[in-house]
């Protein structure tokens, strides 16, 4: 059983959610076309892309495991061909819980991380107010092809590339392009529920998380489509937001930090008024002054009782 152990936030905000305590009966998958043969498909947890052709599907993500059926009948309505590959951005249960139901006709793709992560289990935390511990995944989840850098997919005449950016979202962040299509995949290093939730239970970190955006940007065309982890389709002017909100929030944190104040006094200041538009239901400001500054210093988990 995957355990919510925390004190803190409503996780249901971003998707991040203990799987037993939703009716995903409601759930509507819903496939948008995108560009050439990509889609994404929302549900509940994490967007998925797909790319579709004659040689079969790739999915990257796949959200929760009792979605894996919504979400077949919705590649369906696009085409008759079986899931082939599929790719994960990163190790979080609302990107990966499909794994096990999709690996009976679909090979699973990963940074070697995500592997690790999936084979033991884990814990995801800003390193204080949230705390999600989840248990390892069933044998038949865990990818079988891991990359360290990147891996190319060659299907459907799109060369697909996965490139692994360290310390962002996670430690086995992956941000999936389809060139020939012109649309990437940027998974949970980039999303439009505001605030990021920064996994620093699983070796992420606010200034990585910049930086692999900021090197993501470098490496993209400017008028290439952007499927977040999470919210609606984005261009990359969206992104290049998102990635000066991470800066100057890091840099003011920063300059706090180093003025000797707590995290209690740049509460009390509101050091992040500035940015409250991107404060969010499930990341508020406090939140995310909280992981900067756990980030900056080095605090990886909180420590408090655990009720199992």
């Amino acid at each position: 059983m995957r355990k919510l152990v925390a004190i803190l936030v409503v996780l249901f905000a971003a998707g991040f959610v203990n799987a037993q305590d939703r009716d995903f009966s409601k759930v509507e998958i819903k496939a948008t076309n995108v560009s050439g043969n990509v889609y994404m498909l929302t549900g509940a947890g994490g967007n998925i892309g797909a790319v579709v052709g004659d040689d079969g599907i790739v999915i990257v993500d796949d959200q929760y495991a009792p979605l894996a059926e919504k979400i077949q009948a919705a590649l369906k309505g696009i085409t008759d061909k079986p899931v082939r590959f599929v790719i994960n951005t990163h190790w979080h249960i609302d990107h990966t819980g499909g794994n096990e139901a999709f690996s009976k006709t679909a090979t699973i793709i990963a940074h070697e991380n995500v592997r690790k992560r999936l084979q033991t289990g884990g814990v995801a935390s800003n390193g204080g107010s949230i705390r999600f511990e989840i248990e390892a995944s069933p044998v038949a989840a865990i990818p079988i092809i891991t990359f360290d850098q990147d891996i190319t997919v060659h299907l459907n005449g799109e060369d697909i590339k996965a490139i692994h950016f360290p310390a962002g979202h996670t430690d086995g962040d992956s941000i999936i392009f389809f060139p020939k299509a012109n649309v990437v995949h940027m998974g949970d290093d980039f999303w439009r529920n505001g605030f990021p939730f920064i996994d620093l239970g699983s070796g992420g970190s606010v200034k990585g998380l910049a930086n692999a955006v900021e090197q993501a940007i470098s490496k993209l065309p400017q008028d290439v489509k952007v499927i977040p982890g999470h919210g609606e389709l984005s261009t990359l002017e969206d992104v290049h937001k998102y990635v000066k909100m991470l800066q100057e929030t890091t840099a003011v944190v920063e300059k706090a930090l180093a003025d000797k104040k707590t995290l209690d006094q740049m509460k009390q200041e509101k050091l992040l008024e500035p940015w409250k538009e991107w404060s969010g239901d499930f990341i508020s400001a406090d939140t995310f002054l909280e992981t900067i500054v756990n980030s900056l210093t080095g605090k990886k988990d909180a420590a408090f009782l655990i009720h199992n």
